[in-house]
């Protein structure tokens, strides 16, 4: 329901062997099947991340080989071959890296331009090799979820199974990338989709773990950054610590404005996109002459600070602030990069010299200025990401270094709320909020920003009483197939909630004994993106609706099941009026008039075994999703129609006769 699918004609017919057919082939298990497709994505990312590092190394180890002045002009010269080609590959694109995925996942069903991706790795290739201060991991990312959303779109899955397959794609390039597949898993479910979802969450694992394979097959299976072991010195460092999660979080804000404030400011240049790239990377360059540490990904420099090679405190100042200024030009600029290097660049040079520095304050401790160069790491990157698993995760398998797990897990948590301080949104959830797009465990909050509770509710046909016995309740949720229900006392008035849970603690006695009754409620009138929010942050999965007058009259319940039904359809109808407008393929007509039905393929209707392709469907609607038996399928021009099945459709209301005829 999140995909407006429009049809240009059949699909030929001398196709041998599709991707469709090859996973129609496997056992039946719809499981197997996923996870047949989630191990080959992992294998073609771990392979595409392969070859893209190994061309943008190359081509940089070329290029700043002979060093000298010419390096002035390297990323100006890759900024107008950049600018140029991203101009084309990247034409009509509002979000770009793991945003544009995040996106995709949350409002398009996994949907993603995969013809695309290989001129977008090769503008990075370009991007990262003519030495622009970014990262390789959004690309990697891209490269992953591309490979995802291609297999999952010829496979036909189902728009479930598709976002599952785009996640389990960015997990492996994670993986491959810094050969952490655990810290890939959990960027998959903190980034991408949002939430830990036991669902998907076998399906990530399964391609993280065949991507790593191959990826340790083919690089080794050491990590990313060799370092001595380092562990706490002394618990007369932790306010040390604590102080470099407070630098730590704030430089993180910082980082996350500046990023977006340079795109406002270079999108305001009047010349073409290669020509303000070209400004940018000649930016770089300059800077670079005297600090040749800030060009490219910057891996080396990270790797001499962390084995205790000394670095002037002057020094390390000077690169994190050239690092933290060039990432921002370089990618508001045009180059196409990732934001993951230049923070762990950044936090490395910070712990570094917060390290150096109270080392000289405080001799008599034996600090490790290293050791902090590695926790800033993890404490910057989860500030900018307001991902704190994946921060702390990834410097574990980077470095393959456990034993300095408590400062770190405190730097990283005192980052992350200073950073949520002075900046709400991180440095992916800002560019989706700055087009209206505000997620909360991936799904858009402002979609359902207009919608009320009472459009929603459901009425309360099965209700418990305070004098039941847990016996007779526990027979009334196994009956009616509910995880919990409102309890009514003597007078009908609402009085709390039993849930299967509190039946287990009680073991044994009554309703009234064991049932909540500190409730969250929901009113009719408040919009829906409240409630979702309220049940996400208390981990609940339905709220009694009552009214603000009698907060004891229960006039409806709101399930989870119920909001995600509601956001699909309120999807639907704003991606018809965003075609509408673009008049991409509706007919003019006044959003207004945009509804969204569902109809049956009844037996013997001409629709049945016929494909989309073949039906002459209005051209003031479009199919948004099909339910086949419990499946959610991303319906084709070649999908074929059987009995039973349920289209959701989105259109004008001048076409629902004709989809009624035509569905029987």
């Amino acid at each position: 329901m999140k995909v407006l699918s429009f049809y240009h004609g059949r699909f030929s017919a001398g196709k041998i062997l599709t991707m469709k057919n090859f996973f129609l082939r496997l056992p039946a298990s719809r499981t197997l099947r996923l996870g047949a497709a989630a191990a080959l994505v992992g294998l073609l990312s771990s392979a595409g991340v392969w070859l893209f590092k190994r061309l943008f190394e190359s081509l940089f180890t070329f290029l700043f080989a002979l060093g000298g002045w010419q390096v002035i002009f390297l990323p100006a010269l890759g900024g107008l071959l950049t600018g140029w080609l991203a101009q084309r590959a990247l034409k009509g694109e509002t979000l770009h890296g793991t945003a544009a995925i995040m996106q995709s996942v949350a409002l398009q069903g996994g949907k993603l331009p995969y013809a695309q991706a290989p001129l977008k790795t090769l503008a990075a290739v370009l991007s990262l090799g003519f030495g622009a201060a970014v990262g390789p991991e959004d690309p990697s990312v891209q490269i992953g979820a591309n490979w995802g959303a291609f297999l999952a779109q010829k496979g036909h899955f189902s728009e479930e199974s598709t976002r599952t397959l785009v996640a389990a794609g960015a997990a492996s390039a994670i993986a491959a990338a810094f050969n952490a597949p655990i810290a890939g898993v959990f960027f998959a479910l903190e980034i991408i989709l949002g939430e830990v979802n036991n669902a998907a969450l076998g399906i990530i694992l399964v391609a993280a773990v065949s991507g790593s394979v191959l990826t340790q097959a083919l690089s080794g299976a050491s990590p990313a950054f060799p370092v001595p072991a380092y562990h706490l010195v002394s618990f007369w460092e932790l306010p040390l610590y604590l102080i470099l999660g407070v630098l730590a979080g704030t430089i993180a804000a910082i980082y996350v404005r500046l990023l977006y404030q340079m795109q406002d400011f270079f999108a305001r240049w009047p010349w073409p996109r290669p020509v303000r790239t070209a400004a940018a990377g000649l930016l770089v360059g300059l800077t670079g002459f005297f600090l040749p540490q800030v060009f490219g990904v910057g891996y080396g420099t990270l790797a001499e600070v962390l084995n205790q090679n000394h670095f002037p405190l002057m020094l390390l100042l000077a690169l994190l602030a050239a690092k933290l200024f060039l990432t921002p030009v370089s990618i508001g600029g045009g180059f196409v990069g990732g934001v993951f290097a230049p923070s762990l660049y950044v936090g490395a040079m910070l712990g570094g010299a917060l390290g150096l520095a109270a080392q000289q304050i405080f001799p008599s401790l034996g600090l490790v200025p290293a050791a902090y160069a590695l926790v800033g790491m993890a404490a910057l990157l989860a500030g900018a990401t307001h991902a704190p698993l994946t921060a702390s995760l990834l410097l574990f398998e980077m470095t393959n270094d456990y034993r300095i797990i408590l400062p770190l897990l405190l730097s990283v948590a005192v980052s992350l709320l200073v950073s949520q301080r002075l900046q709400k949104e991180s440095v992916y959830t800002l560019g989706l909020a700055r087009h209206g797009i505000r997620l909360e465990r991936g799904r858009d909050l402002e979609v359902m920003a207009a919608m009320r509770v009472e459009e929603v509710m459901r009425p309360v046909t099965e209700t418990l009483s305070e004098a039941m016995t847990l016996t007779e309740a526990a027979e009334i949720l196994a009956r009616t197939r509910r995880h919990g229900l409102p309890v009514l006392n003597e007078r009908g008035a609402l009085t709390g909630i039993l849930t299967l849970g509190d039946i287990d603690r009680a073991q044994g006695g009554a309703v009234a004994e064991a049932c909540t009754r500190a409730l969250q409620v929901a009113f009719p009138q408040e919009p829906l993106s409240d409630a979702l929010q309220r049940m996400s942050r208390l981990e609940i999965g339905r709220l009694p609706v009552v009214s603000p007058a009698e907060p004891d009259r229960l006039l409806g319940i709101l399930r989870r099941a119920d909001v995600i039904h509601a956001y699909n359809a309120a999807l639907t109808r704003r991606a018809a009026q965003r075609h509408l407008q673009q008049g991409q393929r509706l007919q003019a007509f006044t959003p207004s008039q945009v509804s969204v039905w569902t109809v049956e393929v009844q037996p013997g209707s001409p629709a049945a075994g016929q494909t989309l392709a073949q039906l002459a469907l209005p051209r003031t609607c479009v199919a948004a999703s099909l339910l086949r038996g419990s499946q959610t399928i991303i319906p084709h021009g070649d999908t074929r129609l059987q009995s039973g099945d349920a289209l959701t459709f989105s259109g004008s209301e001048q076409a629902q006769p004709e989809i009624l005829r035509l569905f029987g």
